[in-house]
């Protein structure tokens, strides 16, 4: 009964996580989000680029040892983010609001003093980080350069990821799209402006700074969307309510995905440092750095799918409605690994292409054209692996979801990278996520009929409970 009530007096925007087919539901979230990340991604893409103008090799390798950094940054913001939408995704479809509104408004919270700490710890042990992740002594000043920047947009960027999810938990994804693409386009022009001679003549820093001005600008737009009153979701200082439950469970729920970040920053760094016994190291670093950020758009793209997925599925799990989680997640399989495979033609095609875009050098060329066949020539593997993810964070098997988060850049790509470069040179770091990727996908066959049992399982113990009881324990 309270179910049938919810669904008479709800918005559009739950009436597309309850009762728009499962398919229609998911792409028309899932594209706004897909765009919304697409342009995020052309601050790292922007950055790249008009460094690459700068005609320095070192230029582009400083960037480059920033990125494990950066996805740390981000691993962190999903652990709030992610944690806090699939959990306000779940009181949304039981009925709670203001199990929804507590949610994000204290995550939101938390975020932005999570963030100011990592701002003023990574300007303190910058120079020791960077040494970390395979700054070199030509690469260092550059490197800081670029890194300062970047700590001072933590400020910004937790609180606005979390507000961003937010808005996808309730399906209000336009203003998502608004706010990133306004960042975007804002990065794009200010780029040029703060770095060439004719302008302010930063450099690699200025950058950086435009990248953390765009985002301060996201946040403000984002601030804006939640302080007019439009979202059904209300952040509030009323509504901050920091308790141990609250904390476990956004955590619980949030760490799979952001343990996929630590792990890809993780392996960003030692396969850095697996250059860096090579020679030509820069030049690897360097053609590494930029295929990492056109990795990340790849990323993107299932990410921005998982985007829309998500709040359908949190939705029909915590509404109880077994068909229409399971349809969610049929569908969001097959979309995922056609997207993969699309993603890896175009990346394998156009390899030599896409590096030129960045620099001219014929042996960065060579390099990076053979690393970006080679990172993405099994991909299909990271769109499973991400997809069941997703699912077990969704169903309450937040640990299983944990595990299948490290397994492709963690257990397998680790061990490949430390070990295969010292007996086959470069060609090792070209073979080590092939071989990561062979063994990801056979753990992730072999677990999803498991997960699948395990939804239907937890939904039957909430059926014989009232709405918006705790999740039983999965793990």
């Amino acid at each position: 009964m309270v179910n049938t009530m919810s669904q008479k007096n709800e918005g559009p925007s739950e009436s597309l996580l309850a009762t728009v087919a499962p398919p229609k539901a998911i792409i028309k979230l899932a594209i706004p989000a897909t765009l919304a990340l697409l342009a995020k991604a052309v601050y790292n893409i922007v950055d790249t680029a008009y460094i690459g103008l700068l005609d320095s090799e070192v230029a582009l390798a400083a960037v480059g040892v920033t990125l494990p950094l950066l996805l740390i940054f981000v691993s962190i913001e999903n652990i709030f983010a992610a944690g806090a939408a699939v959990l306000a995704g779940r009181q949304l479809g039981a009925g709670d609001k203001t199990g929804a509104n507590t949610t994000i408004s204290t995550i939101v919270a938390t975020s932005a003093l999570v963030g100011a700490l990592l701002c003023v710890g990574g300007i303190v042990f910058m120079e020791p980080l960077l040494r970390i992740f395979g700054a070199s002594d030509a690469v260092l000043p550059q490197a800081k350069e670029y890194a300062f920047w970047m700590f001072i947009a933590a400020l910004f960027n937790l609180p606005a990821q979390c507000l961003n999810c937010s808005a996808r938990a309730e399906s209000s994804v336009k203003i998502t799209t608004v706010a990133v693409v306004t960042g975007a386009v804002l990065n794009i022009v200010l780029d040029p402006i703060f770095m060439f001679g004719w302008g302010l003549n930063m450099g690699v820093g200025g950058a950086s700074l435009a990248t953390t001005l765009s985002q301060f600008v996201t946040l403000a737009i984002l601030a804006w969307f939640y302080g007019s009153g439009r979202s059904i979701i209300r952040v509030s200082l009323r509504f901050i309510r920091p308790a141990a439950t609250l904390f476990k469970e956004v955590i619980a729920i949030g760490i799979p995905t952001a343990v996929i970040q630590i792990c890809l920053a993780v392996a960003t760094s030692l396969t850095n440092i697996a250059a860096a016994t090579l020679p030509g190291s820069d030049l690897i670093i360097a053609a590494y750095g930029v295929v990492q950020r056109l990795v990340l758009i790849g990323c993107y793209v299932i990410m921005g799918f998982m985007q829309g997925y998500q709040p359908v599925a949190s939705y029909a799990f915590g509404a109880k409605n077994e068909a229409r989680f399971h349809a969610s997640a049929q569908f969001s399989l097959r979309a995922t690994l056609l997207l993969t495979v699309v993603v890896e033609a175009v990346y394998i095609l156009l390899s030599s292409p896409l590096i030129l875009l960045f620099n001219h050098n014929p042996a960065i060329v060579e390099y990076g054209s053979r690393l970006l066949i080679s990172q993405v020539a099994l991909y299909p593997a990271f769109g499973l692996c991400y997809m069941m993810t997703i699912t077990f964070q969704t169903i309450g098997a937040s640990r299983y979801g944990l595990f299948l988060s490290t397994i492709r850049q963690g257990v397998f790509y680790i061990p490949a990278i430390l070990l295969l470069p010292k007996f086959f040179g470069v060609w090792g770091i070209y073979v080590a996520q092939p071989l990561a990727d062979v063994f990801t996908l056979a753990v992730c066959l072999l677990s999803y009929k498991a997960m699948k049992r395990l939804a239907s399982q937890n939904m039957s113990s909430l059926r014989a409970g009232p709405v918006g009881q705790p999740l039983p324990k999965a793990e």
